[in-house]
């Protein structure tokens, strides 16, 4: 029987509750073949232990216990907004889609912690995600109107609903040629660039984070999701915020190598540079310097070490090798040059 989001929910707070004696043996019994979900289970239990002996925190700031209410849904209310569909999920939050009534009636985007993985470090994450962009003040940055706490005490906010595709999509499902997708990958160095200006590197630009919508008729980059944002000379959270041990934080296939080091020491506004160089090489070939398959095949260490060491093909040749075999994004981009 395939489980539920839900279903799992209810495990890991089930397991949370069992003796740590006896927990291995009462998720094995709970899952039973499904080793992806004891896999899981097991990760989360693991990075909740290694955060309660890291630090005391303050009680309201405990995982929700098992009886807590069901997840949020379409035609829930929170606080002044009300759900009306998820438009969006990550490792540690959803996103819906989210109506407003006072003081003005609007359509906006609400982004709110997972039950389950309302763990210290996720939550000190999400809140200074919103403390980043609340700092920032660019049409090509997704502005945050609102946060709080849902009654369960889980932090949300909520922010403009950005109605588009990902740069890449919209370059190629356009036929973009280069002087248009360079127009736009301007405006995405722009946006960083005042993130930069504020104290606030990315660590994770990538497509997915690089949204298009249409202003005035005109096609205009929303670049969001800081939720792994670092603060480069200011304190975003009065909760401690850290890096786990062999914990990458960002996309491989985008990763910068010092990121890919496991150290924050030498991560600064270059990390998102690099991140942004990896982007334009995309958009002009029409994939990564190493992709996602070749860095997912490689394993995790060699994973790390092709990031930190190896040197990706240079784009002329990828391009010139795509052109050699079926239709692709660069060759559209190629024929289309001004």
């Amino acid at each position: 029987m395939e489980r539920t989001p839900q279903d799992e929910e209810a495990l890991y707070y089930a397991a949370t509750s069992q003796p740590p004696a006896e927990r291995s043996a009462y998720l094995q019994a709970a899952c039973g073949a499904d080793l992806e979900l004891l896999e899981r289970i097991e990760s989360l239990l693991k990075m909740r232990e290694a955060e309660d002996n890291f630090l005391v925190w303050p009680p309201f700031l405990e995982p929700l216990p098992v009886t807590t209410s069901l997840s949020e849904g379409p035609g829930t209310v929170i606080g002044r907004y009300k759900l009306l569909e998820k438009i969006g999920e990550g490792g540690m939050a959803v996103v819906y889609m989210a109506e407003q009534e006072q003081p003005i009636r609007r359509k906006v985007a609400l982004k709110i912690i997972k039950l389950g993985m309302d763990t210290r470090q996720v939550i000190a994450r999400f809140e200074a995600e919103r403390q980043a962009l609340a700092l920032m003040d660019h049409p090509s940055i997704a502005k945050v109107f609102d946060a709080g706490s849902t009654e369960t005490g889980r932090p949300y906010f909520v922010m403009e609903l950005v109605r588009g595709v990902s740069i890449t999509e919209y370059c190629n499902g356009n036929n973009l040629g280069i002087k248009d997708r360079l127009h736009l990958f301007l405006q995405v160095c722009q946006a960083v660039q005042h993130a930069h200006t504020k104290g606030i590197i990315h660590r994770d630009i990538k497509p997915s984070n690089v949204m298009v919508t249409s202003h005035g008729g005109e096609p205009l980059p929303k670049v969001i999701d800081f939720g792994i944002a670092k603060a480069t000379n200011q304190k975003l959270t009065e909760k401690t915020l850290f890096t786990r041990y062999a914990h990458l934080i960002g996309t491989p296939a985008y990763m910068s190598p010092e990121q890919a080091e496991l150290s924050d020491v030498d991560i600064d506004t270059r990390s998102d540079v690099y991140s942004l160089g990896v982007l334009l090489y995309e958009l002009l070939t029409g994939t990564t310097p190493f992709s996602e398959e070749e860095l997912r095949k490689a394993g995790y260490v060699e994973m790390q070490r092709m990031i930190r060491e190896q040197e990706p093909v240079k784009p002329s040749t990828r391009i010139k090798t795509a052109l050699r075999g079926a239709s692709v994004p660069a060759r559209h981009a190629r024929a289309r040059r001004p």
